[in-house]
């Protein structure tokens, strides 16, 4: 009994001993949140590049592509069925971007992976609708800046919204303008402020467009079916500009949705002085996709398309590097329409736990070295063995802090032992055994990390359940945002409270001051007591 009293009374008497109790609570808490965080933006990126990516990939080795898409699907379906909920086809091909800042007038040409795809297919495999921009609103602050311009119950296709189609009805009516100037041998009228005074967004004269309309004695905004070549049942668009106008403003055949970092860039608004996205590139506009032919050897093509819509996954690896294209105009365009060649086929599997199954059907069914069968997870194993890594680094520099902690401990119990050399001494002339005297103070070391640990959890999880509240707070005293939506694309930060972190971070601590409490106990209990009172 005497060393439960001794141990509770050092622990509501010993001032010094708080300093190892906050020390422990903070290591503990710093932990329980940092975890919390990394793990909420881990689980947020792990899902959006499994939902960009779907469960499983087949992909063609050659940039040529595998024949008969039809065949192909139907052998997958074949051979794992059971296990697949849906299926789409895609062409999937390096190349390059190029279109026209509105505001500097400067010709852009970025590297871009070009996917060529079915838009109905791609959102049976992936949540396409939530990334596309007309399918969410505009938010800044908690505040809807704009409603969304499509209803969620339309099926997305590569029709233009309303507004895209009078922003382009507006352009083709000013390159007509200057066209027309040109060929009257006219000087045009341009203001380089009438961007910022009009719209924002909207140039007065696109360098793209004029090249576009240069192309069409070539055939580039030919909008007449060919012959042999199967149509895009989703093209039907209505014609926005007034009926007796000789300007066309039908979009052109190939269309893309484009990733939001391609075209765009942050600019600090003068008024508010806040940073805003400015857009390069808005729905409406015609860019030039270049890429090469599937034929051998392959030869540059160039594809005039129309922009229908951007996209922002949240991943800046996606966000500034695929274009989405129609796939039949991609076909077309590299030659691949006769044979209706693919090369790859993305599967969403109705259990993801039933992949190594679904893989090793698809592997015995497609003849090795023709295609390469994986699960996005091996996709993108370089990536998450970063943040795997990333993440066990920050955990050891963590609990260094509780390492320190522990060090206060072994320090201030050596004190206590030299204090207490006397006590100790009256305690073992009174019987109290050696062993006695040690648990007093692996009882105290005990003690404070568990107080420790108990308070750092209790602060840790408050902190994390209200952290969004804090940010705000924090927001509010310093005048900025210290977490923008805009560029992380989460309207609040998101966490993930394990509750075998937080038992482990815990039992990690008392451990810690247990250890540390070990030699201090250890001298204590070698005293003599004979020595001890004749010196002290």
């Amino acid at each position: 009994m005497y060393k439960l009293l001794l141990c509770i009374r050092y622990l509501r008497t010993k001032y010094i001993a708080l300093a190892c109790i906050i020390s422990v609570m903070l290591g503990v808490a710093t932990m329980i949140v940092v975890n919390s965080v990394m793990a909420g933006f881990t689980t947020e990126m792990r899902d959006r590049l499994h939902n960009f990516l779907s469960d499983i990939v087949i992909e063609s080795r050659s940039m040529s592509g595998v024949e008969d898409a039809k065949r192909q699907m139907a052998v997958v379906d074949e051979v794992a069925g059971e296990y697949i909920a849906a299926m789409t086809p895609t062409i999937e091909i390096p190349g390059m971007i190029t279109f026209t800042d509105p505001y500097s007038g400067e010709s852009y040409t970025s590297p871009v992976q070009i996917q060529g795809i079915d838009p109905v297919g791609k959102a049976k495999v992936g949540p396409l609708q939530d990334y596309l921009d007309s399918y969410n609103p505009v938010m800044e602050d908690g505040v809807v800046l704009r409603e969304a311009l499509r209803s969620r119950d339309e099926p997305i296709s590569w029709n233009l919204t309303r507004s895209a189609q009078e922003h382009r009805a507006m352009i083709k009516e000013r390159e007509s303008l200057y066209l027309h100037d040109l060929t009257t041998d006219t000087e045009p009228e341009f203001d380089a402020t009438t961007p910022a005074a009009t719209n924002s967004a909207t140039p007065e004269f696109d360098v793209t467009d004029s090249k576009a309309a240069s192309e069409k004695a070539a055939g580039s905004e030919n909008s007449e079916p060919t012959p042999g070549i199967i149509q895009d049942d989703f093209i039907n668009d209505p014609i926005v500009a007034d009926q007796n106008s000789s300007v066309k403003t039908r979009p052109l055949a190939a269309r893309i949705f484009l990733g939001e970092g391609l075209v765009s860039f942050q600019a600090q608004n003068p008024e508010t002085g806040k940073l805003q996205k400015v857009m390069m590139v808005e729905p409406g506009d015609d860019v030039i996709v270049s890429t090469v032919t599937a034929g051998r050897p392959p030869e540059p093509v160039r594809i005039s398309a129309t922009v229908v819509d951007s996209f922002r996954s949240g991943m800046n690896e996606y966000d500034t590097s695929i274009v989405l294209m129609n796939i039949n105009e991609l076909q077309k365009s590299r030659g691949m329409h006769l044979d209706n060649s693919i090369t790859s086929i993305h599967i969403k599997l109705k259990s993801y736990d039933d992949a190594e199954k679904a893989i090793a059907a698809l592997e015995r069914a497609f003849p090795p070295g023709q295609v390469t069968i994986r699960t996005w997870e091996e996709k993108q194993g370089l990536l998450l063995s970063a943040v795997e890594v990333e993440t066990a680094i920050l955990n050891v520099l963590l609990f260094l802090i509780i390492t320190v902690a522990g060090f206060g401990i072994l320090a201030i119990f050596y004190m206590i032992v030299v204090e207490k050399t006397r006590d100790i001494g009256i305690l073992k002339s009174l019987g109290a055994s050696s062993n006695g005297v040690m648990s007093i103070f692996l009882s105290y070391g005990l003690g404070l990390g568990i107080v420790g640990s108990t308070a750092g959890v209790v602060i840790g999880l408050l902190f994390v359940r209200y952290i969004n509240q804090i940010e705000d707070f924090l927001s509010w005293i310093t005048g900025r945002k210290v977490f923008d939506e805009k560029i992380y694309y989460f309207f609040e930060i998101p966490t993930s409270v394990s509750p075998l972190m937080v038992c482990s971070v815990a039992i990690g601590a008392i451990s810690i001051a247990v250890l540390a409490s070990i030699l201090p106990a250890r001298r204590a209990s070698r005293l003599h007591p004979v020595r001890a009172l004749r010196f002290e």
